[in-house]
């Protein structure tokens, strides 16, 4: 019988959507309060590559990534996941916005092998992690680089992206080396 091995720390990610400013700026100081200073930050970034989010966000989308200073335990996804739709949704209730969903709030996590997405939708590469919670490997690390997966959404592709994840992760190599 094999032995239980724990999971190693995570760094915290939230890529977020807005095609407003304020909106977004709502969103990241209410990161901040709840999961601590920034370590890495990218953005915007034009949301243009599928009109998915256009019927309840609008045109003229925007995609920030964060990542955060502190780490985190890689079961912690759900709730964490549980979290920023909470978050998304009292910065819809705080006033009148012109869409009905100003901001997307993605959460994930990167490993050294690998950048996790939490998701409320199940696929048939989605795995379930607790309360109601999906999760895929977005991509994955291999031959040195962040690499896409058949799944991977257009966006998370570019390599802008691909080298804020790359960023992210030298930060936790370094933190486990400590």
């Amino acid at each position: 019988m094999g032995e239980a091995e724990r999971a190693e720390p995570a760094k915290l990610i939230v890529g977020g959507i807005s095609g407003d400013r304020v909106a977004w700026g709502l969103a990241r100081e209410l990161l901040l309060e709840r999961y601590g200073p920034l370590e890495f930050e990218a953005g915007p970034i034009a949301f243009d590559m599928t009109a998915y989010y256009e019927g309840e966000m609008g045109k003229g989308l925007f995609r920030w990534l964060v990542s955060f200073e502190q780490s985190v335990g890689q079961s912690e996804i759900a709730g964490i996941k549980h979290e920023t739709n909470r978050l998304e949704a009292g910065i819809a209730a705080k006033r009148n916005w012109p869409v009905s969903r100003p901001v997307n709030l993605d959460p994930g996590y990167v490993t050294l092998g690998k950048l996790v997405l939490a998701t409320t939708k199940d696929q048939a590469h989605r795995i379930a992690v607790g309360e109601d919670i999906y999760a895929e490997v977005t991509l994955r690390f291999t031959g040195g680089r962040f690499e896409p997966n058949p799944w991977t959404y257009a966006d998370y592709r570019q390599e802008s992206y691909l080298e804020f994840f790359a960023k992210v992760r030298e930060s936790l190599r370094a933190e486990l080396r400590a």
